[in-house]
Formats: C-alpha cells, sequence, structure tokens
C-alpha cells in the first residue's frame, strides 16, 4: 500500500497506513456510514445475491472503523468476518465496537497490508473490498493474494468512489469551486495514487476472476437532509483545505475557510446542501 498519502478512503482525504488513527477519520467514515445506510444495505443485498446463503466466512479489505463488516454480518446471520487493516488504532475502534454490540465472537481483526498477501485467511466465502483496492502499490500481485485467499467459486465485490464527494449547488461559483477542489485533488491523486480511477474490470479478469456485474451508482441525499449531513460537509472540507494548500489559488483557499469558518456560509448552517457521490462496484467470482 502507499503509506502516508493523502487520499480517498470511502470519502474522507485523509493519510493511510502510518498506524494511526488520522485525525477526524473515524467520524467521517462513521457518518458515510450512516448517511448512506440504505444504499450500502441495498449494495449487501446484491452481493447476498450472487454469494448465495452459506457465506461462513467473510474478508473486510481495509475495513476502517468496520462499515462493511457490520453491514455484512447484518446481511450473513451465520458469517464470522476478518476485518483487515494496516492501522491498529482503527482495528482497535472496530474491535472494540463489536464487543459494544455483541459481535466480538464473529470478528476477527488482522493488521496486515493487503498488497503483500493475507497470512492465513483460506478459503473465504466472500471478500469485499471497498475503496482499499486504489491504495495498493502492486494490484496485480494483491489480487493474486485475494484470489488465493477465496475458496473456489467465492466472491469478491470491490467498491470505488469516483471522488471527493460534493455539496453545494451545482450552478454559479459554489460549485465551481467545488469543482476546481476536485480537480486539484485528481491530480494530488494521480500523483500518489496511481491505481485511483483503475479499470478494475480489466485488472480482475486478468488476475483470473471472472467478473460477474459492474455498476456505477449516484449516491445522492436531498433536503430534508438526515442529521450529521452538514457535519459531514464540514469534516470533507476541513481536510480538503489542509491538502488544497499550493494547489487552488488564493481566493479558493479562503472561499474554503468561509466554508468552516462558522459563519453565514459555513455548510453547517446552509440549507441548500445536496450529498452527491458516485460508487463504482465490480463483482468477480474465482472459478470453481
Amino acid at each position: 500500500m502507499a503509506h502516508g498519502h493523502q487520499h480517498q478512503h470511502g470519502h474522507a482525504t485523509h493519510s493511510h497506513g502510518s498506524g494511526a488513527t488520522p485525525n477526524g477519520l473515524p467520524e467521517i467514515l462513521d457518518l458515510d456510514a450512516a448517511l448512506f445506510a440504505p444504499h450500502l444495505t441495498a449494495l449487501t443485498g446484491r452481493i447476498a445475491c450472487l454469494a448465495g446463503d452459506d457465506v461462513r466466512n467473510i474478508v473486510d479489505l481495509g475495513s476502517g472503523t468496520g462499515t462493511g463488516t457490520f453491514a455484512l454480518l447484518e446481511r450473513f446471520p451465520t458469517a464470522r468476518v476478518t476485518a483487515v487493516d494496516s492501522s491498529p488504532a482503527m482495528l482497535e475502534r472496530l474491535a472494540s465496537a463489536a464487543r459494544g454490540r455483541g459481535l466480538g465472537d464473529r470478528v476477527r481483526t488482522l493488521e496486515a497490508d493487503a498488497g503483500a498477501g493475507l497470512p492465513g485467511v483460506v478459503a473465504a466465502d466472500l471478500v469485499w473490498a471497498s475503496a482499499s483496492l486504489h491504495h495498493l502499490d502492486d494490484p496485480a500481485t494483491a489480487l493474486a493474494g485475494i484470489r488465493a485467499a477465496l475458496r473456489p467459486g467465492g466472491l469478491l465485490a470491490v467498491a470505488e468512489v469516483d471522488g471527493m464527494p460534493t455539496f453545494l449547488p451545482e450552478g454559479g461559483e459554489p460549485g465551481a469551486l467545488e469543482r476546481r477542489c476536485r480537480e486539484a485533488l485528481d491530480g494530488l491523486h494521480a500523483e500518489q495514487l496511481p491505481h485511483r480511477g483503475a479499470d478494475w474490470g480489466s485488472l480482475l479478469t486478468v488476475a483470473g476472476f471472472s467478473v460477474e456485474q459492474e455498476r456505477a451508482e449516484p449516491w445522492e441525499l436531498r433536503a430534508p437532509l438526515p442529521e450529521g449531513a452538514g457535519r459531514y460537509a464540514y469534516l470533507v472540507f476541513e481536510r480538503i483545505r489542509g491538502n488544497l494548500v499550493g494547489r487552488v489559488s488564493p481566493e479558493d483557499l479562503a472561499a474554503l475557510d468561509r466554508l468552516i469558518g462558522g459563519g453565514s456560509e459555513d455548510v453547517r448552517h446552509r440549507d441548500d446542501l445536496v450529498v452527491r457521490s458516485t460508487r463504482e462496484t465490480w463483482m468477480a467470482r474465482r472459478p470453481a
């Protein structure tokens, strides 16, 4: 994995892999999970249709705070999940949450860099990789390791986002500001994460998987927004602001400051927010 780089996980621009929990990141991931819970429920339903009922052994690759882990435990009530992440702080947070939900006996954590294989993981029925594969330095090697961890006929479900979410009205200057920020972030990620935005369908096929489903879905939340949407926007803009110094104009930095500055333009006080994101998914099977 690309350690210590600034990039997207779910929707959050952050440093990953340093071993420390990045400031604010767990809250962003948890808000993302809460806001988009109905979409995730629909997605795990699609996974269940392909994976079948007899799923007992699941791997959550790049598990973060456990959004996927808990959604899959609910979808597959007889399954156990191995949560894999390179951040021990994230894994401890996930394990504590599992115990708090009475699910401690159904979750085990594995501190590992997915790019270097999955030690001790064999015969998995399902591997879930949400916003994690683009971190890999060598996708071919990583996908070979995932394939080895799956049983013949097992399913790999990949989900990626197409960039930062947007929140502001699309017309006029607010939308233009977001587009400029998004382009600047895309440039930053192109330097640091060459596999972000990759054609995973082709990479999966080359790695020996049979791609059964590929889909891009717009996820959108409009007024009345769920509780937490303004806080979510605030935290995302706060992280974006820190990454764009020297990459956008001083005027754009000042505009971002106003969006998180506590005044009338602050995203926590606006009534015109629309939360938009595009999630791309691939469902691929290890041939039997």
